[in-house]
């Protein structure tokens, strides 16, 4: 399963990007937010990768951060709502604009954005609002505050299926002896500083 695509960028539309790792040229559908941060063609791209797989069908959806792939995530969980519609509302609206939004139960701005009509902005309320207020409380837990490329460092870690013991004590080293301030840059220090037990582990669990 891929969780994370680094290549160069040959082609970018409104929700949707080809990368080309490696000479193969990997379709991505994208929020509206991703295709707007990213960069010009044929410079190299980093996306966060959720693989979504049916029967007839594997596809990549990609983010730019671990906020936005978390939400999709949570947003696949509520009744009715699939990846093309999780991306829409994703499209739609910030992450910064949801989360209070589902938080004060605001129907009318879910409601705003096309495709979501009143019952499907409903549920996203009442099976969103509980979840979001876990994750607030696990994340609540004292910890070094995080940058944004630390936060999306953890989340690609985690994606490669590194033990999560392994991946906090790596970056409370890298923050010691000088976080890189290039995602790239700091995802090969990372994967040099794991530990070679917990690195066979996850390329296994990759090749599952």
């Amino acid at each position: 399963m891929i969780a994370l695509l680094r290549g160069t960028l040959v082609e970018k539309r409104p929700g949707q990007l080809i990368v080309d790792a490696g000479g193969v040229g990997y379709d991505v559908h994208i929020p509206l937010s991703t295709f707007a941060a990213v960069g010009a063609l044929r410079t190299e791209v980093t996306l966060l990768i959720y693989t979504h797989v049916r029967e007839d069908q594997l596809a990549l959806y990609g983010f730019l951060t671990a906020r936005e792939k978390h939400l999709f995530e949570l947003l696949l969980s509520v009744s009715g709502v699939g990846p093309a519609l999780a991306l829409r509302i994703l499209s739609g609206m910030s992450v910064d604009e949801i989360i209070p939004a589902v938080r004060r139960g605001d129907v009318a701005a879910l409601t705003r954005i096309n495709g979501v009509g009143r019952k499907t902005a409903e549920r996203v309320i009442v099976e969103l609002r509980d979840k979001l207020a876990a994750a607030e409380s696990a994340v609540a837990e004292p910890r070094v505050a995080r940058s944004q490329l630390e936060e999306d460092l953890h989340s690609a870690l985690l994606n490669l299926n590194y033990d999560r013991r392994e991946v906090d004590r790596t970056m409370e080293k890298l923050r010691r002896d000088g976080m890189p301030a290039a995602f790239d840059a700091a995802l090969r220090a990372a994967l040099q500083q794991l530990s070679p037990a917990s690195s066979a582990s996850a390329h296994r669990a990759a090749g599952e």
